[in-house]
């Protein structure tokens, strides 16, 4: 099987109520000033959140940053 990270995108408060184990807490907020740190990360990168909608916004503003493997995984509670 694949290694991959997973980033979570929700707030601290959010993932301390639950997350996926061994995942990243990097709030949404904070993904521009955390790009250089997620670059070097294992890839593939699989952002999650609660729903899949900000994750989802993550996703496509690191692709126009130029991150190709990486993924949305919508809601943290679907990632495996």
């Amino acid at each position: 099987m694949e290694k991959a990270t997973v980033i979570d995108v929700r707030e601290p408060w959010e993932f301390m109520l639950g997350h996926v184990e061994n995942s990243v807490n990097i709030p949404m907020g904070k993904i521009a000033q955390k790009v250089d740190e997620i670059k070097k990360m294992q890839e593939p990168l699989i952002f999650c959140c609660a729903s899949g909608n900000r994750s989802g916004q993550v996703v496509s503003w690191l692709k126009e940053q130029g991150l190709k493997n990486i993924t949305n995984g919508g809601s943290w509670r679907s990632v495996k």
